[in-house]
C-alpha cells in the first residue's frame, strides 16, 4: 500500500483512445479491482441486472419542481429540468399529472428541446394555463422569457407578451381573472397589466395590449396582490442615485464594499387609478418583504437597519425587525426591538385571528439560540405575547396552519430523519406527524389545501407524492406518487444505509449516516470515507445519495461514514451549540470516535483511511490534517486555514465571530488563531487536494491558498483546484465532475494503490463521442 510520503500523482493526459478511456472510466470508478468486481456482484441482492453507480450518472439525474395544483385540486402541472451533459446546459419543461391516478398518467406538454418553459400557472377554469419560456429569445439575450398560454388538453402554446426586456416575472389575480407582470431593464423592472378574458378560447386572437401599471424610480423589488384583487403592494426604492447610475454607463465600474444605496419602502397600488400610495418606510429602515393576511386586513413587514454595514450585507437579516400595518387605517405597529437576532415573519394565521413570528428565546443579543413561536391576537395592539415550544428541542417554523388556526405544521430534521411535527397553539405541544427513516418535506397549497410531500430515501431520490389528508401522511399506502423522474435508480446496485450512533470522548452520544459498500460481506474490512457536511449547522440524514456522492463510493467498494458531529442541527440546541468557544476539538473527538467505533465492529480498515468535506467540511477536514496521520488522504473542499484572514475575507462574520469566543478578532486576536488550523500546519503529513471557487464570497479562495503554499512549502503532497465563478459551490456541471473524479482517484491512489492518480482523460473520456470526433477531425487534418 501507498504510503504518507508517496509521490504525488502526476495530472496528465494520455493517447489511449476516447472509447477506450470511457470504457476504463466507468470500470475504475465503479470497482477497485477484477476481485472485488466479482465479490460485489455475488454479494449483490439483484444479482447481475444491477450495476454500482458512476459520478457520470449523476450528470444525468433530471429534477423536478414548481408543482402547481389546477383550482380543482384534480391536476398537477410541475416542471422537470434535463440536464445536458454534452453541452454542459440543462433545459427545462412542464408536465401535467392526475392528482388522483399518479405517475401512471404523467405525461409531458412542452417539447423544447433546447428552450426553458418554467413557473406554470392555471388559468381560471383549470382548461388553460401560462408559463414562461425563451423559446422566442433574439440569440443576443438568449434568457430573455415570455408569457405563453396553452391548453393541458393538447395544442400549440401560444405566445401573449411581447415585452421588450421580457417578463421577470407575473401572478394572477386571487380570483384569477387578471394578469400582472414585471419586466424591464435591472434597477427600472415595472409592473403591466395584460388583459387576459377568453384567453383560453384558442379560437380568440389573443390579449390586447399591456397596459404600463408603474413608473416608480428605481423599479419594482417586490411585490403581490391584495387578498381583494383591487390592489397590489410592493416594495421599491425611495429614490435613484442618479450619480451612480451615470458612473457605470461612461464604465467607472468599480465595486464599492457595502456601498450606501437608497432605502426602500412598502407602497400599494389602486389598480383601478393606477395611484401609487407610500405605506411605510422612513429614514430609520429599509423594508426588505412584506405579507398580508387573507383577510386583507393586515400587511405584516420586516424593515432592515438603514445603517450601509447593517443593511448592505450577506447577514442583514440580523439587523431586521417586524412591523404590522392596519390596511385601512394605516398605522403601523412596531413587533420587535431587536439586535443581531434576525426575526421570522410576521405570519399569520388563515382564520385572521393570530399574528407570530419566530426567534430565540432571547431577543437583544445573538445567541444562536433555537426558535420559538411567539404569538398573540393580530388586533392586542402593545399586547403581550404568548412563548411556544421551550419544551421542543428544537427549531420552530411555520410552514402552514390548520384552516382553523389552532395548529401550525413544520418540517424540522430529527435526528438522522427530516419530519413534519405540528404545535398545537393551544397546548403548546409539538407532535411528530411523520415518523419516516426518510427526508421529507411536507408543504400545502394555499389556494386548494393540497398536500404536497416531497421525499427521499437512501433507495429513492427527490420524489413528489400527494395525500387526501393530514392524517394519512402517517400511512404510506395512502400516498400517491406524482412522479417518478429518475427510474434508472432502479437499474443501480446501492449500498445499505443506516443510521448509527456512538459515543464520543468525553461521553456524549453522536449520530451519523453509515453507507456501506455494494455486497458488503460481514467480517470482511473496507476502506473508509468520512464524508463531512458543511454548516456546521447542518445535518447528514437519510436521503439518496448524500454526502459527497456516498453511494458511488459504495459502488467502487468504500465504507462512508457521514458523521453528524457537534455542531450539528437535529440534535438539539446544547449539542448544535457544544463548538461555541472551543470550535474545532469537539466536533473532531466526535468523528475520531465514530471512526474507531467502525474499525472496532469489524468494517473498516483503519490503515485505509480518507477523509473530505466542502465548507465547514473543508475546515474540519484541515483541522483532521494537524491533528492526526491517521488518515491516507484528504480532500478539503472550501476550508478555512486562518480565522483571523478568514474574518475579514469572507461575507458573514457575526457567525464565526459567536463560534470563536464572541469577541472581535481585534481584541482576541489568540482566540482565533489558536483555532486555525494554519498555526499547527508544521504538524501535517497527509496528501491533500484542496478545491475552491476562486471567487467564492463565503470562504474565499485566499484560505485555500494559504493552506496549499504551506503544504507545497513543507513538503506534503498537495494540488490546488481553483474553479472559476463567484460562489460558494461549484457552479457548472463539468467542473463538479472534475472535482468527484479527481477527487476518488486521489483516494484511490494513496488509500488503495489503485492507478496513478488523477488523469486528464478521466474527466475528457466522459465526453465519448465528441472527443472521438474531435480525434478524428485532428486526424484528418493531420493526415
Amino acid at each position: 500500500m501507498p504510503s504518507s510520503n508517496m509521490k504525488p500523482p502526476s495530472l496528465r493526459t494520455t493517447k489511449t483512445s476516447a472509447r477506450r478511456l470511457l470504457f476504463l472510466l466507468v470500470l475504475g470508478t465503479a470497482f477497485a479491482s477484477l476481485g472485488e468486481l466479482a465479490a460485489q456482484q455475488q454479494g449483490s441482492d439483484a444479482g447481475d441486472a444491477l450495476r454500482p453507480m458512476t459520478f457520470l450518472d449523476l450528470q444525468h439525474f433530471r429534477s423536478a419542481g414548481s408543482p402547481t395544483p389546477s383550482p380543482d385540486g384534480q391536476w398537477l402541472l410541475h416542471t422537470v429540468s434535463n440536464p445536458d451533459w454534452d453541452e454542459a446546459e440543462s433545459q427545462t419543461d412542464i408536465h401535467l399529472v392526475s392528482m388522483s391516478h399518479g405517475v401512471s398518467s404523467s405525461r409531458r406538454l412542452t417539447f423544447t428541446e433546447d428552450k426553458n418553459e418554467t413557473s406554470p400557472s392555471w388559468g381560471s377554469d383549470g382548461t388553460y394555463f401560462f408559463f414562461l419560456s425563451n423559446r422566442d429569445a433574439p440569440s443576443s439575450s438568449q434568457a430573455r422569457n415570455q408569457l405563453y398560454v396553452m391548453r393541458p388538453d393538447g395544442g400549440e402554446a401560444r405566445r401573449i407578451t411581447h415585452a421588450e426586456h421580457g417578463v421577470s416575472n407575473y401572478s394572477l389575480s386571487p380570483d384569477r381573472q387578471s394578469l400582472v407582470y414585471r419586466s424591464g431593464r435591472s434597477g427600472d423592472l415595472q409592473l403591466y397589466r395584460l388583459p387576459i378574458e377568453g384567453i383560453g378560447d384558442p379560437a380568440s386572437d389573443g390579449p390586447g395590449e399591456a397596459a404600463k401599471l408603474t413608473d416608480h424610480p428605481g423599479g419594482v423589488e417586490s411585490w403581490d396582490w391584495a387578498p381583494d384583487g383591487e390592489r397590489i403592494y410592493f416594495v421599491a426604492p425611495d429614490s435613484v442615485d442618479e450619480g451612480d447610475q451615470r458612473r457605470r454607463e461612461y464604465a467607472f465600474t468599480v465595486n464599492i464594499r457595502n456601498q450606501e444605496t437608497p432605502l426602500s419602502s412598502l407602497y400599494s397600488l389602486d389598480l383601478e387609478s393606477t395611484a401609487v400610495s407610500h405605506l411605510a418606510g422612513d429614514a430609520t429602515m429599509s423594508v426588505m418583504r412584506f405579507n398580508t393576511s387573507d383577510d386583507g386586513r393586515w400587511i405584516g413587514f420586516a424593515a432592515s437597519s438603514a445603517n450601509r454595514y447593517e443593511r448592505n450585507i450577506t447577514q442583514t437579516g440580523l439587523y431586521s425587525d417586524l412591523y404590522l400595518l392596519d390596511a385601512t387605517s394605516g398605522e403601523v405597529e412596531r413587533l420587535t426591538e431587536t439586535f443581531e437576532v434576525g426575526p421570522n415573519g410576521p405570519h399569520f394565521s388563515p382564520d385572521g385571528r393570530w399574528v407570530a413570528f419566530l426567534a430565540p428565546l432571547v431577543l437583544d443579543r445573538y445567541t444562536m439560540g433555537n426558535r420559538h413561536m411567539y404569538i398573540r391576537a393580530v388586533e392586542d395592539r402593545g399586547g403581550e405575547w404568548r412563548t411556544l415550544g421551550r419544551d421542543f428541542d428544537g427549531h420552530l417554523s411555520i410552514d402552514f396552519w390548520s384552516d382553523d388556526g389552532s395548529t401550525v405544521y413544520f418540517n424540522e430534521g430529527i435526528r438522522a430523519t427530516r419530519q413534519l411535527m405540528a404545535l398545537d397553539i393551544e397546548t403548546d405541544r409539538v407532535d411528530p406527524v411523520t415518523d419516516e427513516l426518510a427526508s421529507l418535506s411536507v408543504s400545502r397549497d394555499d389556494e386548494t389545501g393540497t398536500l404536497l410531500v416531497n421525499y427521499q430515501d437512501p433507495e429513492t431520490p427527490s420524489t413528489l407524492f400527494t395525500v387526501s389528508s393530514i392524517d394519512e401522511l402517517s400511512d404510506r399506502s395512502r400516498w400517491i406518487q406524482l412522479t417518478d423522474v429518475n427510474p434508472q435508480v432502479r437499474e443501480f446496485a446501492l449500498g445499505e444505509q443506516s443510521e448509527i450512533t456512538w459515543t464520543s470522548s468525553d461521553g456524549v452520544e453522536v449520530g451519523g449516516v453509515l453507507t456501506l459498500p455494494v455486497g458488503y460481506e460481514p467480517g470482511q474490512r473496507y476502506p473508509l470515507i468520512v464524508s463531512i457536511h458543511g454548516g456546521p449547522a447542518s445535518a447528514d440524514v437519510l436521503n439518496f445519495n448524500g454526502g459527497n456522492a456516498s453511494q458511488v463510493y459504495a459502488g467502487a467498494g468504500y465504507v462512508v461514514l457521514r458523521p453528524n458531529y457537534r455542531g450539528s442541527t437535529n440534535y438539539g440546541e446544547a449539542f448544535r451549540k457544544g463548538i461555541v468557544g472551543n470550535y474545532f476539538p469537539p466536533g473532531y473527538e466526535d468523528i475520531m470516535t465514530g471512526v474507531d467505533h467502525l474499525i472496532e465492529e469489524g468494517i473498516v480498515d483503519g490503515d485505509r483511511m480518507g477523509a473530505l468535506g466542502w465548507s465547514a467540511g473543508g475546515h474540519w477536514s484541515n483541522w483532521i490534517l494537524v491533528n492526526t496521520d491517521r488518515f491516507k488522504a484528504i480532500s478539503s473542499g472550501a476550508g478555512t486555514s486562518n480565522w483571523i484572514s478568514m474574518y475579514a475575507q469572507s461575507d458573514v462574520q457575526r457567525n464565526r465571530q459567536y463560534y470563536l469566543g464572541d469577541e472581535l478578532p481585534y481584541h482576541d486576536f489568540d482566540a482565533y488563531w489558536d483555532q486555525s488550523p494554519l498555526k499547527y500546519i508544521a504538524n501535517a503529513a497527509t496528501p491533500t487536494m484542496i478545491h475552491v471557487v476562486e471567487g467564492d464570497p463565503r470562504v474565499p479562495s485566499p484560505q485555500s491558498v494559504e493552506l496549499h503554499m504551506a503544504l507545497v512549502q513543507l513538503g506534503v503532497p498537495t494540488e490546488l483546484f481553483l474553479y472559476p465563478g463567484n460562489s460558494h459551490g461549484i457552479p457548472d456541471p463539468r467542473n463538479r465532475y472534475l472535482k468527484a473524479v479527481s477527487e476518488m482517484a486521489w483516494m484511490d491512489y494513496y488509500l488503495r494503490g489503485i492507478g496513478e492518480g488523477f488523469e486528464w482523460d478521466q474527466v475528457l473520456s466522459a465526453l465519448g463521442e465528441q472527443i472521438e470526433e474531435t480525434t478524428a477531425e485532428s486526424e484528418q487534418s493531420d493526415g
